[in-house]
């Protein structure tokens, strides 16, 4: 009985050895959209679905340590794709501080670099009994709606603590190794975990002299965007790419 309960014993103890819950690394997201399907069905947009791919890919990079994170661009797969296509995800950088609850975003819109800086928008989730692996993590799915009527599904994994995800996803026990944004047609999926040789200097916001909350970045764009239709009421195709620019530019 003693041998019985010695082995158990051991092997008790080097199972929660071998439970290591991360608290600080680094994950690469492979990112890609359907661009055809995001270009919509107008004329315009009929016209030039000959001269794009189907897909883009590019891959992201979350760094992350002391509840602190920024996601930002990293590369591109092989695939040649035009400057208008990539520029603005090149440029996209997200820090999030959740000791201060804070959040600051620089967003390329139009070619020019503008800076918000609000608080992390709080998100309600639901979560499911469904499970997946991802980069070698055991995740659990997620879903919520943001902007009211969009919905996003999540694969979040306990193992590694940070409560983040791509751009400003949040708020899950967590961190989300997976994400799909149907109405974006748009998947963020983890390709690979680093825990070793974290520079968390890197953390940090993008640059900015006079960053904007939100509110004033709604009204902003609200602004820029007048004009896109002659009818914007009765187009529903404008309705569909306007939408799709803002709840972009907001992520």
């Amino acid at each position: 009985m003693r041998t019985i309960f010695l082995f158990v014993a051991l092997g008790a103890f080097f199972q929660v050895k071998a439970q290591q819950f991360i608290d600080k690394g680094k994950v690469e997201y492979e990112v890609r959209t359907n661009i055809k399907k995001t270009m919509g069905s107008g004329f315009w947009a009929e016209l030039m679905k000959d001269k794009v791919p189907d897909f883009k890919t590019g891959y992201f990079s979350l760094t992350f340590a002391d509840n602190k994170s920024v996601f930002k661009f990293d590369h591109w797969d092989n695939s040649k794709l035009p400057s208008y296509l990539t520029a603005s995800d090149e440029e996209d950088v997200w820090y999030m501080d959740r000791n201060t609850a804070k959040l600051d975003m620089q967003k390329n819109i139009y070619g020019s670099n503008l800076n918000i800086s609000d608080s992390i928008p709080k998100l309600k989730w639901k979560l499911s009994n469904e499970n997946r692996m991802i980069a070698g993590f055991n995740c659990r799915k997620a879903e919520a709606v943001i902007f009211d009527s969009v919905y996003i599904f999540a694969f979040y994994t306990e193992e590694i603590t940070y409560s983040g995800g791509p751009c400003s996803i949040n708020g899950l026990p967590g961190l989300i190794m997976g994400l799909t944004i149907p109405r974006l047609y748009t998947s963020w999926i983890a390709t690979k975990v680093e825990v070793t040789g974290i520079n968390e200097k890197n953390i940090k916001p993008a640059s900015a002299k006079k960053p904007m909350d939100m509110k004033a970045f709604q009204a902003l764009l609200n602004e820029r965007n007048k004009g896109w239709s002659d009818k914007p009421d009765e187009d529903k195709e404008y309705k569909e790419q306007i939408a799709r620019f803002f709840w972009w530019s907001y992520l």
